[in-house]
């Protein structure tokens, strides 16, 4: 069996390398754009990842980086060429985040921080579901399930024989305590979240309401973090429009330092591993209170 490729991760590679390239070659993004006649967003967002690159031209950014070793320019043409390729993501249609898709899926470790709703990567088939049809309303029945299927193939990664991804989430009180499809839905999605939490590469910390303000008033966010030391940690928010990408180190880790402040503010995971259970048991009661 052939080694899989991710294009999101080459792409990101590729670009950080042939910006440390042109760093070191003492060129400007604006210099280079002027001797190959493009513009210097463009030369940006190669840089970043953000846009295919062709192996010629990364041939000839090459040259005028002053690299005279031919296998290193036979390895970025390469890496040109995988990122170019499609995942198993884009054989779905409609799908805009699939750059946080490919990145998800190379990533050693994930770290969330929800404060409304449960995390993708460990949401049920029907809770899921709900989330998906209460928050894109204008989705047709077969755009929403694609999407479902697309968060269902997500969670593949958790059950990877032998590298499972490894996963911290700090959920919000809120999360739990939110009715998304029905008492039923929950009570199963809460279940689910016990099962999960007692995986050994899984922690799960409940964020109680009475923690008062923390960190992670301001929205969600997830790090990203990658076993290729070359691999730089992503910051992603995911938005209604348009997502956010950080990669800067500087605001990594300010998001490090945050989410660092939530986990201590948060439940043990052995509290918080009562505190599903309680939570769960509420929904099953006969005498429901959401905020019980």
């Amino acid at each position: 069996m052939g080694v899989t490729v991710n294009p999101t991760v080459s792409r990101r590679r590729l670009g950080s390398e042939l910006r440390r390239l042109r760093e070191i070659s003492g060129m400007t993004t604006q210099q280079v754009a002027a001797r190959l006649l493009i513009s210097q967003p463009k030369i940006s967002l190669l840089e970043n990842g953000r846009r295919l690159i062709k192996p010629r031209d990364v041939r000839d950014l090459c040259g005028l980086y002053g690299v005279r070793d031919q296998q290193r320019v036979d390895h970025l043409m390469q890496l040109a060429r995988e990122s170019g390729r499609q995942g198993w993501w884009n054989a779905y249609d409609d799908i805009p985040y699939g750059a946080y898709i490919g990145l998800e899926a190379e990533a050693a470790a994930i770290r969330f921080y929800d404060p409304l709703v449960i995390p993708g990567l460990l949401q049920t088939p029907a809770y899921a579901r709900a989330v998906i049809a209460g928050t894109i309303p204008h989705a047709t029945a077969e755009q929403a399930a694609t999407r479902l299927q697309v968060r269902l193939r997500r969670q593949d990664r958790l059950r990877a024989p032998g590298n499972p991804l490894r996963l911290w989430a700090v959920l919000d009180e809120s999360a739990l305590r939110r009715v998304v499809g029905s008492r039923e839905v929950m009570r199963e999605q809460l279940d689910h979240l016990t099962d999960l939490g007692a995986r050994p590469h899984i922690t799960l910390q409940v964020l109680p309401h009475d923690a008062g303000a923390h960190p992670g008033v301001s929205g969600q966010f997830s790090l990203l973090e990658f076993a290729e030391a070359t691999d730089a940690s992503v910051v992603y928010q995911e938005r209604f429009t348009s997502d956010l990408y950080l990669e800067k180190r500087s605001d990594v880790r300010r998001y490090s330092d945050m989410y660092a402040h939530l986990q201590a503010q948060a439940l043990s995971p052995d509290m918080t591993r009562r505190f599903i259970e309680e939570a769960g048991k509420a929904y099953a009661g006969a005498e429901f209170r959401p905020d019980a």
